[in-house]
């Protein structure tokens, strides 16, 4: 297949999360985008709960926070443990909570933008082969219709754990299984739980419940004495006592829909990058569900990739610019790992001195309040700071919180977040925004909505993912403009 014979930008592998925000993102900016999808049908299976505030805050930027928060349950302080609670109503951010809500809603309004943006997705369809030279990358694929070939500039495998992209690139996926024999399963229940989410730890193990918001609850639970392969059967009266031995009490489950095992693993591939293909989300990294981070690291995976596709294939940015999604977002993933991973050894803690020290941790947990802070702008993904230089300004790589903004025209954004729909950047100054006139077309302009607030004299340009990509104090014209050059190419004719 040529490259005059293209069928796409931009190949996407995988229609879950990661997947659609990555192609409505390319698809929004006016580039051919084709999902491919094994799956026939969409999943009834939902794997994640918790939207944190930082991934409201990129789906804010798209347009469809307001709606997935009505659709969902939000937690303004979360009780683990049965003592220890992490209170998220003083995150600094539009969002200060954990939103419940199941995994399939948030598939279906990405998957609903995707398409109105002129994504296609194609499901039924497995890659069984890939091969890419200097040009382009053409993906093999197998379909009810037989066997079919795809060609595009770049391609993303963002198709779960078991990547099949990643295994055709041949990456490793080097690490270990965390916990095994953990019980799935959706059930109702005949009575309420006093909280939202129930979780708890005893000696025998762990459970947990979490609401569908139709009367439907998913139950994961964890039994240290009973260690089976992931294909044993689950029986309903061993998932009952199992809750009631840890939780107190079996909240009556009854009617169960579907019931499994599974293991969770700690893996993370070492590069992102691969060529001209990419991976984001489960298929490159995967830890335990403890912190709920799994969808919502991989959906922070897609922000950062899709505008940097973006600016490579409108051709004002350096594929240089390609390879930050690696030393921006490998680091995340590790730190992910880690703290997911502290969290489930939290829980699974075996001997008496460890259940000892978890006992003391809660206990103590409402008189660390610094840390206890940290850990939630930690969880909830705030805290996440991309590498800037040396002698760069103390905004630069950091998140920016929802800043208010001087409206300039009817209906005009008022918020940061509301700036970033364009899905551009913005620059924020009192002055000198005509310097930004030859960008037009890559670059929102923007005044502080206070004009003699922090912002008075600083200038600041963010990226369309939300993080600064620059800020001076009173610069001059020409270093705005070196700014504007190296972050949004050459001026356009």
């Amino acid at each position: 297949m040529s490259d005059k014979q293209l069928t796409a930008d931009v190949l996407v592998v995988g229609a879950g999360p990661t997947g659609l925000l990555l192609a409505g993102d390319l698809a929004s900016a006016g580039l051919r985008v084709t999902v491919l999808e094994k799956r026939a049908t969409e999943s009834n299976l939902t794997r994640a709960f918790a939207v944190h505030a930082r991934t409201l805050e990129q789906l804010d930027a798209r347009g469809l926070a307001d709606d997935l928060v009505a659709a969902g349950t939000a937690l303004g302080s979360l009780r683990l443990f049965g003592r220890l609670r992490v209170e998220l109503g003083q995150l600094p951010t539009r969002f200060p909570f954990v939103l419940i809500t199941p995994q399939s809603t948030t598939e279906r309004l990405l998957q609903k933008r995707a398409a109105k943006a002129g994504a296609t997705i194609l499901r039924g369809t497995e890659v069984v082969g890939l091969r890419q030279d200097g040009q382009g990358v053409t993906l093999t694929c197998t379909g009810a219709d037989g066997q079919s070939e795809h060609r595009a500039r770049y391609a993303v495998g963002a198709d779960g754990v078991r990547s099949g992209v990643r295994d055709l690139l041949g990456i490793p996926f080097p690490g270990e299984s965390v916990v095994n024999s953990v019980l799935l399963a959706d059930v109702r229940l005949e009575r309420e739980p006093a909280d939202v989410l129930t979780v708890g730890a005893t000696e025998a193990g762990f459970a947990f419940l979490a609401p569908f918001g139709d009367g439907w609850y998913r139950v994961i639970a964890w039994d240290r004495h009973r260690q089976l392969p992931d294909s044993a059967p689950v029986a309903l009266p061993e998932l009952a006592e199992l809750t009631r031995t840890v939780l107190g009490q079996d909240f009556g489950l009854h009617d169960p829909r579907w019931m499994s095992r599974f293991h969770s693993d700690e893996r993370q591939v070492p590069n992102y990058r691969s060529g001209r293909v990419f991976l984001a989300g489960d298929a490159a990294h995967c830890h335990s569900p403890a912190g709920g981070q799994g969808m919502n690291t991989g959906l922070q995976d897609a922000a950062n990739l899709s505008w940097k596709l973006v600016a490579a294939l409108q051709g004002w940015a350096p594929d240089a610019m390609l390879d930050t999604y690696q030393t921006e977002r490998h680091p995340v993933g590790r730190a992910v790992l880690r703290s997911s991973g502290a969290l489930i050894r939290v829980a699974l803690a075996h001997s008496a001195p460890a259940r000892a020290l978890r006992t003391a941790l809660t206990s103590a947990a409402d008189r660390l309040g610094p840390a206890a802070r940290i850990g939630a702008r930690q969880v909830s993904g705030l805290a996440v700071r991309y590498p800037a230089p040396p002698q760069a300004h103390p905004l630069a790589g950091r998140r920016l919180p929802d800043l208010r903004l001087a409206v300039d025209q009817p209906g005009g954004p008022a918020r940061l977040y509301e700036a970033l729909r364009a899905g551009r950047a913005v620059l924020i100054s009192n002055d000198e925004l005509s310097v930004a006139e030859p960008w037009a077309g890559r670059v929102v302009t923007a005044a502080p909505a206070d004009p003699h607030g922090k912002l008075r004299d600083t200038v600041l340009l963010v990226r369309p993912d939300g993080y600064a990509a620059w800020a001076a104090v009173d610069p001059t014209l020409g270093e705005l403009r070196t700014a504007l050059t190296e972050w949004l190419g050459l001026p356009e004719e």
